[in-house]
């Protein structure tokens, strides 16, 4: 699924491979068949036919995504997850701009799992939230919905007004016509607008960028102020009458199976209410949470913990070992290998990257209530058709008879997007055991550490030569690591001639301009689960090929700078965030000793980001004190929240680039909390500018891009500070 998630395939390439996967995905493309195409603008207009009086007191609702009331409201349903991104605000905007909404009455609302009206468009027939795809899918859409909203508006005062509608004009939520001096808000001509025809897309006339007046706007307030004065509602904050806790004690170790077990203890705990067997490990049900997990420390369990008892250092070994070899081609231009075999110049580095948790603040939780052949939940859900479908399977019941509440979701960095849909699956099985009876389970830190999904762990092995004067004439490129689409319902997608895109994604797909350059990868199998982490692949080759790049200049006696130049000029996009970086920072000022300047430049998700960092080098620490960063995301939605998507990027990007990292002892996640699974603090934050390059190309997503590139630019300052290249994440100094 991860390049329908990035958005690289179209969703005619979508539909066509469905058609071509095989036994393995035939209920999932059966639930995709059925779930509909949806693929344009959702409309339930009532019957034009109808009398005024059938409209009375009702929102107009002129499609799926805009509602009208009298009192002047208006709604704008949101069909992506809001986990923090800002997609609330960013979606709204969209729809209001056009329908000429006065922001001061929009006001938004989760739409339903219904992939009929609110699938993703660049997924194909899935209603789901991932690879930085929200804005960029519903852009059109949504301004269509909005156009169209105000047509039919206008086209009602026109005809009560008994004037021509290309003299009306739309303003702030309010309807006007010069010439007789009339006007009505659009609450006043809401019942009537309700009875006017949908108008095709060609009979609505979008605005020029030049007619936006919320798009691009700095200042706009947001729609989601609820997280900062506490009247959001997370999944945490839902209590329903008779609702249960569940816990699960999971395997200790991965691969794990539970041999026996005595809940006899658990059981007598007060407010123990039932112990459940599933087979991802025993769950304790309960009155509330502490009562779960009191009772859940009370189970005895023996495991067998035969499968899987490697730790780190091996598997690291067994990986190097394995990349000295040749793997699948994912790029083969030219002839890397001969030309490295007679070359003189030549540079060869190896990249390690540690397996890593997504920690979002708020842990994986889940509300169902099943019963009576349906079933309700409440959650941040990421991809809700996938659940629909896991619950109903679960269940035995139809997808249709599942119904999603997609509240807000404390962050999730990939983790919710989860193709097994594992904590949805756990809080229904349990939802099963106590039919009519809600049932929320919550995981807690420690479980979401050990016993959740991982940013792959990887190996990079690369080798590049360059000529005397300069030029880079061959790259060799090898990976090794584990798929994230293999044995999921995306594996047929993602994975082609045995190579998974997630897995090469950036490197694959390098811009510069290199002749001879290969890029192989060596899929390896291991019991550790393993899903796709904020920007996926590019969190690892955006690294790899952006420090290496440097020791290619370096080997050249080239600028940095001066070496992307000559390299990205048939990529103007790469050029424009590369130039106004540099123009932004004091690149090429000296510095005083022990601090150093470093710059990556990397596209991901469509949108491209260059980053020059500053960092002080003292006593072996490595501090980031500022980031000048520069992106091109297309036309320019919401700027604050552009920058601050770009801010908290170069903060998730900074933990594993210097701190964060999980390791393996025994087939076990040594890690359980913040105390040892390390992020970045606030005091280690650095100051950081952000500017975006004026575009009018389509907007693309800004959620990922501002995470791959920081890591090698803080890498490639240290080398500017210290002479000492670093190859491994996260960064220690020798």
């Amino acid at each position: 699924m991860r390049d329908f998630l990035n958005g690289y395939v179209p969703e005619e390439a979508f539909l066509k491979n469905t058609k071509q996967v095989g036994t393995s995905r035939r209920n999932f493309i059966k639930l995709m068949s059925t779930a509909g195409a949806g693929l344009t603008l959702g409309v339930h207009l009532p019957s034009v036919a109808a009398g005024a009086s059938e409209t009375a007191g009702k929102p107009f609702e002129p499609n799926a995504f805009v509602r009208v009331g009298s009192d002047d409201s208006v709604t704008i349903m949101i069909k992506h997850l809001d986990m923090g991104q800002g997609v609330t605000t960013g979606l709204a905007t969209i729809a209001a701009d056009e329908l000429d909404a006065d922001w001061s009455k929009v006001t938004t609302e989760a739409a339903p799992a219904n992939a009929n009206e609110y699938n993703n468009l660049l997924f194909g027939p899935v209603q789901g939230t991932g690879g930085s795809t929200a804005i960029a899918n519903s852009f059109m859409q949504l301004r269509m919905a909005g156009a169209k909203a105000k047509t039919m508006l206008v086209n009602a005062a026109a005809k009560v007004w008994e004037v021509p509608a290309a003299e009306i004009t739309a303003s702030n939520s309010t309807l006007s016509h010069s010439g007789t001096a009339k006007s009505a808000s659009y609450g006043e001509m809401a019942e009537l607008a309700a009875l006017q025809s949908v108008p095709a897309d060609d009979q609505v006339v979008l605005k020029t960028p030049e007619q936006f007046t919320i798009i691009g706007r700095t200042g706009t307030a947001r729609k989601d102020k609820g997280k900062s004065n506490g009247t959001a509602t997370f999944t945490q904050d839902v209590q329903l009458d008779g609702m249960l806790t569940a816990l699960v004690a999971h395997p200790p170790a991965f691969g794990a199976k539970v041999v026996s077990f005595d809940a006899t203890a658990a059981k007598q705990s007060p407010g123990v209410v039932d112990v459940v067997q599933i087979p991802t490990g025993i769950a304790v049900v309960a009155k509330d949470f502490w009562s779960a997990k009191t009772g859940r420390d009370k189970l005895s369990i023996e495991w067998d913990r035969s499968e899987f008892t490697k730790n780190t250092e091996q598997l690291k070994t067994e990986y190097t070992a394995l990349a000295q070899t040749p793997g699948l081609a994912a790029r083969n231009d030219g002839e890397a290998g001969k030309v490295l075999e007679i070359a003189e110049n030549v540079v060869e580095a190896t990249y390690y990257f540690p397996y890593l948790s997504h920690s979002p603040m708020e842990p994986m939780n889940c509300v169902v209530l099943a019963g009576d052949g349906k079933a309700e939940l409440w959650y941040g859900a990421q991809i809700q058709t996938i659940d629909q479908f896991a619950v109903a399977t679960v269940l035995g019941i139809k997808p249709e008879n599942v119904t999603i509440n997609t509240l807000f979701a404390g962050g999730s960095f990939g983790r919710r997007a989860n193709p097994q849909a594992d904590y949805v699956v756990e809080a229904t099985m349990i939802a099963k055991t106590q039919p009519g009876v809600p049932v929320k389970l919550v995981w807690t830190r420690e479980d979401d550490m050990r016993a959740g999904y991982y940013r792959p762990m990887y190996i990079h092995k690369i080798r590049g030569a360059v000529d005397d004067e300069g030029n880079i004439t061959a790259w060799e490129q090898r990976i090794v690591g584990q798929s994230i689409a293999a044995g999921t319902a995306f594996e047929d997608f993602m994975v082609k001639d045995g190579v998974d895109s997630s897995s090469v994604e950036g490197a694959s797909t390098l811009p510069y301009a290199i002749p001879n350059l290969a890029v192989e990868l060596h899929t390896v199998q291991q019991p550790v689960p393993v899903l796709w982490w904020r920007s996926v692949g590019h969190t690892h080759t955006a690294f790899s090929t952006e420090a290496f790049l440097d020791e290619l200049a370096h080997k050249a006696g080239k600028d940095p700078v001066e070496m992307r130049r000559g390299l990205l000029k048939n990529h103007p996009r790469h050029l424009g965030v590369l130039n106004l970086a540099v123009e932004k920072s004091d690149w090429g000022k000296p510095l005083p000793k022990g601090k150093g300047r470093g710059i990556a430049v990397h596209e991901s998700f469509r949108t491209f980001v260059a980053q020059v960092v500053e960092v002080t080098v003292e006593n072996g620490q490595i501090t980031v004190d500022k980031v000048v960063c520069a992106v091109d995301c297309g036309v320019a939605i919401n700027p604050d929240i552009i920058k601050t998507q770009m801010q908290g990027g170069i903060g998730f990007g900074l933990s594993p680039a210097l701190v964060s990292e999980i390791t393996l002892q025994d087939g076990a996640t040594v890690q359980s909390n913040f105390h040892d699974y390390l992020v970045l603090r606030e005091m280690q934050m650095p100051e950081i500018e952000v500017h975006i390059v004026p575009s009018a190309e389509s907007p693309t997503g800004v959620g990922e891009p501002g995470t791959p590139p920081i890591a090698p630019a803080v890498a490639n300052a240290v080398f500017a500070a210290t002479g000492q290249r670093l190859h491994d994440l996260p960064m220690k100094l020798s």
